[in-house]
C-alpha cells in the first residue's frame, strides 16, 4: 500500500490556493531563521533603479554604439543620445557603490556580537548591485532581497552567501525591507523606487515604524525634477513636520556623514534584552 504523503510534505497541496497562508508564513519564518543564524541585527537599505549601469559597462556600450554609427549612417541619433545619458546616469552606480563601501567599513569596526547596519538591497542589477558590491568591497556582510518575476530578475553576484533571499510575494519582501531597517538611502529610480519610498514614509508617518528611521534622498539633480512634496504640506495633505522625514545628499561622503550621525545618535544605545533576543522587534508595531 502506497503511503499518503504528510500534508506539509505534499508539494501538490503546497501549490494550491488553500495553502497560500503557509507559503506567506514561510516567507517570514525562513528569512527570520537565516537572519538569526547570521547574527544580523539591523540594516541600512539602498533603493534605486535597476537600469543604472556601472561606468565601465556604460562606457563600453557607448564606444560600441559609436563604432557601429561610423559604419551605419542610419544609426538613429536618439539611440546615441540615450546611451550617452546612460553614461551620465552611471555616476549614481559608482556613488552608491562608494557609499555602501564606506558604511560597511565603518560598521565592521563597531563592537557588537551581531552585525550592525548591514547594507541591504533588492538583490538585482543597477543600484542594487552597486550597493551589494560596495559593501562586499568594504568587508561587510550584505543582503539581497530578490523578487521572483516572470521576466527573471537574476540576483547579482555580490550578495553574501546565505543572505540571498528569493520572494514570491512583494508584500513579504517589503516587510523584510522595513523590519530591520534603521535607515534608507533612495537613489534615482522609477515607479518601484517611489513605491518603496512612500511605503516606508507612510509606515513612519502612521507610527507603524519607529520615527528614528533615517531617510536620505540621494541626487538632487534627479529628485528636484521628479519629487516635490512641499505642495502636499501647503494644501494640508501632510504636516509640515512630515517634510523633515526626508534628508538630501549629493555625494557619498555627505550621505555617509548623515547616516553615521543618525545611526550613532539613535541606534547605538545598549540593546535591550528584547532587541537582543529578536532583532528588529522593538521598532515595529505589531
Amino acid at each position: 500500500m502506497t503511503l499518503q504523503p504528510l500534508a506539509y510534505l505534499n508539494e501538490e497541496f503546497l501549490e494550491t490556493a488553500e495553502a497560500r497562508p503557509i507559503r506567506i508564513l514561510s516567507e517570514y519564518l525562513e528569512p527570520l531563521r537565516r537572519f538569526k543564524e547570521q547574527k544580523i541585527q539591523d540594516t541600512v537599505v539602498f533603493f534605486g533603479s535597476a537600469r543604472v549601469d556601472s561606468r565601465e559597462r556604460a562606457e563600453r556600450a557607448l564606444a560600441t554604439l559609436r563604432a557601429r554609427g561610423a559604419r551605419d549612417a542610419d544609426l538613429h541619433q536618439t539611440e546615441l543620445s540615450k546611451t550617452s545619458k546612460a553614461l551620465e546616469w552611471a555616476r549614481y552606480y559608482e556613488e552608491a557603490r562608494e557609499l555602501a563601501r564606506l558604511l560597511a567599513v565603518w560598521s565592521t569596526t563597531l563592537q557588537s556580537e551581531n552585525h550592525r547596519f548591514v547594507v541591504t538591497s533588492g538583490g538585482g542589477p543597477g543600484i542594487m548591485e552597486a550597493a551589494n558590491r560596495g559593501a562586499r568591497e568594504g568587508g561587510g556582510k550584505t543582503i539581497g532581497l530578490n523578487i521572483r518575476l516572470p521576466f527573471e530578475q537574476d540576483a547579482n553576484p555580490y550578495i553574501t552567501d546565505g543572505l540571498r533571499f528569493e520572494f514570491h510575494y512583494f508584500f513579504m519582501r517589503k516587510f523584510w525591507f522595513a523590519y530591520l531597517a534603521k535607515a534608507l538611502v533612495i537613489f534615482p529610480g522609477g515607479f518601484g523606487t517611489c513605491d518603496e519610498l512612500f511605503e516606508i514614509l507612510t509606515l513612519v508617518q502612521t507610527d507603524k515604524l519607529s520615527k528614528k528611521i533615517g531617510v536620505i534622498l540621494y541626487g538632487s539633480d534627479y529628485w528636484d525634477q521628479v519629487l516635490s512634496l512641499g505642495p502636499m504640506a501647503e494644501w494640508g495633505a501632510i504636516a509640515e513636520a512630515d517634510l523633515e522625514l526626508l534628508h538630501r545628499a549629493d555625494s557619498p561622503s555627505d550621505a555617509f556623514e548623515q547616516l553615521q550621525g543618525h545611526l550613532i545618535a539613535h541606534h547605538l544605545e545598549p540593546a535591550t534584552a528584547q532587541e537582543a533576543a529578536a532583532p528588529g522587534i522593538a521598532k515595529t508595531r505589531g
